[in-house]
């Protein structure tokens, strides 16, 4: 049996065993009966006679049948021999709260051994957690959870998986209209994986969209396999991902023991599943609203609507970066714009309609409708609701709703302050089929997430090897391991230095000339440029290392580029092309993929970087082989895949790119002993 179909008769429960007696496991029973099952609930304690006004059992052992469902608010070496039992008794699933496991393993050695007999227990009996707060299912009306929370009865939504409970809370308690179908805390993942909870939850066709809180990925495999599933099924999954600062990193190691690994690792994962990430909570919830309401849109042209010049202005200036456009009006749109409008109002994208036709529903409407189409892929009306009577709001409330009903487009309403959207009217546009966004910047970057593109399929990714990489390389070796795979590289020659002259014999100068065993050559002045033979002698002597690396001059060429592969134990063989030269730290310009890639995935890598219009030609001037440097990149890439079992870290710095050339006239390769 699959985890998904272990996990379903835990995640809909009909029975629900409460193991202990404190005041978190009496508002358990609170909160199971609060939200509506109808089903048993049966307290498990040696000494009381009742819990939370439940008739209370004296063992697992005693209950009337095995539970559906059981939390476990016991203490950790209490919890083992629970869950011990209630796996033998063919219980569906267990909720572990109890801390003191993987996540404590700075303060507790026994933490590690303690969870490893845990899941050892539990054999093939699903648990949540350790150190997890439990669930609450909306769709079926129960509640595992030790505290408040603000969820409701839904018929259908989004379901939230987070590994913090303290998160999960807040989120439940959002006044924003966004229907939350489960709210699911993950907890240490001992036995059972965030992506194989949300694997069990795409079976259920009242979930719309799918959000992962996430700190540490863990097995990656799990990962490609949900993105699979949840595009073959079409649930569009949104990530709220954190560790991008040091403190993040280390705060998320000593909360959950999650490997958080280095973000441009993560970052490039979640590309290659097709994952929009999300930057914090309110993006996260907006993007999970508009997913529900619409799916995934078809497009990132936007079109914003106002009554407001000063909203018209901020709209663009706020999509600025985000990687939206605001597409010019079509014939069509300005004709039906003016007929609407009349000749008052200028027409453009965004649009400052003025407030003529305020009041007048009807040809409110018929402007907003003529701001959609299918160039548009999400129309926003920016209204702001005032706190006091908004009975003068309703026209356009009843417009946002016809334009939705009437042209099929994706469309919203988008308040500038979240206070400014309340709660009743944005379930009345939800209810439409009309966006309610509690706030316009989260309005663009949720629209930007949801336009996002499926990347074409790609091989799983390169599992990262346990290396102890205690070797660098000379360049000299570095450079001859890559050329056996391609790269293209300068002739040269590794010479003494005092030998130099008699060691070129059948090369051509000008040359360069490096010092052998330094890691950062020009740090040291141990690079020089354009040496002649006649220099040469003095040159080498006086570059201050006992043997020097004589290489002919590379051609002049039109850009350097930086090719690096990182091995990041969290996500695989990090893949990152930038600007390169002596700049790369100050311009920072670069991005990153993971091993494997194809060549049209590295060709879009490419495309992204700042320096992409000097790769292609500018102003006229000639741009670089792109297909050569595709070559290398690729040339690269098998490298690193030819000596995963070994290798740690590749750079070519700089790969000088010309119209008819590239070589790479820098390399360091740090590796295992092999």
């Amino acid at each position: 049996m699959s985890a998904a179909s272990r996990l379903h008769r835990l995640l809909n429960p009909t029975s629900v065993a409460v193991i202990g007696g404190g005041a978190w496991c009496a508002e358990v029973i609170h909160q199971v009966r609060k939200l509506g099952l109808s089903g048993p609930v049966w307290p498990v304690h040696p000494k009381a006679d009742e819990v939370a006004g439940e008739r209370v059992f004296a063992t697992i052992e005693d209950l009337p049948q095995a539970p559906d469902a059981a939390f476990v608010g016991i203490n950790r070496r209490a919890t083992i021999e629970a869950v011990e039992v209630l796996a033998r008794i063919g219980a569906g699933g267990a909720v572990c709260f109890a801390s003191g496991f993987t996540e404590a393993r700075a303060e507790d050695v026994d933490g590690a051994n303690l969870q490893a007999q845990l899941v050892a227990v539990a054999g093939d009996m699903p648990i949540l957690g350790p150190n997890c707060y439990g669930f609450v299912n909306g769709l079926d009306r129960v509640a595992i959870w030790p505290d408040q929370h603000g969820m409701r009865p839904v018929e259908k939504g989004v379901a939230i998986l987070t590994q913090s409970s303290n998160i999960a809370i807040n989120m439940t308690m959002q006044r924003r209209a966004l229907p939350l179908a489960f709210m699911l805390t993950c907890g240490n993942q001992a036995q059972t994986h965030q992506a194989e909870i949300a694997m069990a939850l795409l079976d259920d066709d009242r979930i719309t969209a799918i959000g992962m809180h996430v700190e540490g990925f863990g097995d990656l495999r799990k990962w490609e396999a949900l993105a699979a599933k949840a595009h073959d099924r079409g649930v569009p999954i949104v990530a709220l991902k954190v560790g991008r600062s040091a403190q993040a990193q280390v705060a998320t190691i000593s909360h959950t023991a999650s490997l958080a690994g280095g973000d441009a690792g993560a970052q490039a994962f979640l590309e290659r599943l097709g994952i929009a990430r999300l930057n914090d909570v309110p993006e996260f919830l907006e993007t999970l609203k508009l997913l529900h309401v619409t799916g995934p849109l078809d497009g990132t042209g936007v079109a914003t609507i106002s009554c407001s010049g000063g909203e018209a202005s901020l709209a663009a200036d706020m999509a600025e970066g985000t990687g939206l456009h605001f597409p010019p009006l079509t014939a069509d749109q300005v004709s039906g714009l003016r007929a609407a409008l009349g000749p008052m109002v200028a027409l453009a994208n965004p649009l400052d309609y003025h407030t003529y036709i305020w009041r007048d529903a009807d040809a409110m409407a018929r402007a907003w409708s003529a701001m959609t189409g299918p160039h548009v892929a999400m129309t926003i009306s920016i209204v702001d609701y005032p706190h006091t009577d908004a009975t003068d709001w309703d026209c356009a409330t009843r417009a946002a709703l016809t334009c939705a009903r009437e042209t099929g487009r994706p469309f919203a309403v988008a308040a500038t302050l979240p206070e400014l959207m309340p709660e009743d009217v944005a379930e009345r546009l939800m209810a439409g089929g009309v966006v309610p966004f509690a706030e316009l910047r989260e309005a663009l970057a949720a629209t930007r997430a949801a336009a996002r593109p499926r990347p074409e399929p790609q091989e799983p990714v390169l599992l990262p090897a346990p290396v102890e990489a205690t070797t660098i390389l000379t360049e000299a070796q570095a450079k001859a391991e890559l050329a056996a795979h391609d790269v293209p590289v300068p002739c040269s020659v590794v010479a003494q230095a005092d030998r130099a002259e008699k060691a070129v014999d059948g090369l051509s100068g000008p040359f360069a000339v490096k010092g052998v065993g330094l890691a950062h050559k020009s740090e040291h002045g141990a690079v020089r440029l354009g040496v002649s033979a006649q220099d040469l002698p003095e040159v080498a002597r006086s570059i201050g290392t006992d043997e020097v690396l004589i290489e002919e001059m590379a051609p002049a060429g039109i850009v350097e580029l930086l090719i690096g592969v990182t091995r990041d134990p969290a996500h695989g063989y990090v893949l990152t092309l930038g600007a390169g030269g002596v700049l790369t730290e100050i311009l920072r310009d670069s991005t990153s993929i993971l091993i494997p890639s194809t060549p049209s995935a590295v060709r879009d890598a490419l495309g992204k970087l700042a320096c992409a219009p000097v790769l292609s030609g500018y102003r006229g001037k000639p741009g670089v082989d792109i297909d050569a440097v595709v070559r290398v990149v690729m040339a690269v890439q098998n490298y690193v895949i030819a000596n995963a079992a070994v290798v740690d870290e590749v750079e070519i710095n700089p790969l000088i790119c010309a119209a008819d050339s590239v070589v790479a006239v820098d390399a360091l390769i740090r590796k295992a002993c092999s």
